[in-house]
């Protein structure tokens, strides 16, 4: 079953008086319970399109398709839609630094209305999910980096998305931490079924997922 697509994608952008034409007629299916990888060079747009994708910007032209509704960023729920069904991870963690990582993690359960009891129960579960059960008091200047991302995946993750979307999660990263968090988000789809679409500039690690696309001159291939 198909749980998004992006068809007939084209963008836009002018930069000093010219047009820079990031996505043409890109298309992309994601079944659920997928990992799906999208490579290309940098500024190729990878994130425009994971942004597109995610309803936080709206192509020029052509259909977002999440769970068999067309959607877009101005739709009436889109908020709503993307607190709900989308989970995202940036390249940045953007953890609140007031908030220590359970807090942090069930904020999204929270703002859509769940109560409390509830939120923190789930975010300690995935704490615990994925091996940061000894950290969830802590704040995010008491973390690692890596620990970080992986809160940042755990709040991703809390109401239970039908697709996460991450836009190099791991390149903050060294090696080492990298290696770690890919690992557990290959595990997430295995184990639990979670789509993934990830935009990485790591061919190597894109390549151990099952779908890759390289996006080059504005179209997926």
């Amino acid at each position: 079953m198909i749980c998004l697509a992006g068809y007939s994608l084209h963008k836009t952008y002018q930069d000093k008086g010219q047009d820079i034409r990031v996505l043409i007629n890109a298309n992309l299916e994601v079944q659920r319970g997928e990992m799906v990888c999208i490579t290309g060079k940098s500024g190729c747009g990878k994130s425009t399109l994971l942004h597109i994708l995610g309803l936080l910007d709206d192509p020029d032209s052509g259909r977002v398709i999440i769970n068999s509704a067309e959607l877009s960023s101005r739709h009436v729920n889109a908020h709503k839609i993307r607190n709900r069904d989308i989970g995202f991870v940036f390249q940045f963690h953007y953890l609140l630094e007031d908030l220590c990582a359970r807090e942090n993690v069930a904020l999204p359960m929270l703002i859509a209305g769940e109560n409390k009891a509830k939120a923190f129960k789930e975010a300690d579960s995935l704490l615990e999910l994925l091996n940061l059960q000894e950290r969830g008091n802590h704040y995010p200047n008491q973390l690692s980096g890596g620990e970080q991302q992986r809160v940042a995946l755990a709040r991703a993750l809390i109401n239970r998305p039908s697709i996460v979307l991450a836009d190099e999660p791991t390149g903050n990263l060294d090696p080492h931490h990298s290696a770690e968090v890919w690992e557990l988000m290959f595990r997430l789809n295995r184990d639990l079924e979670q789509t993934f679409v990830i935009v990485t500039h790591d061919r190597e690690l894109a390549r151990q997922s099952p779908k890759t696309y390289e996006l080059k001159d504005g179209m997926l291939y």
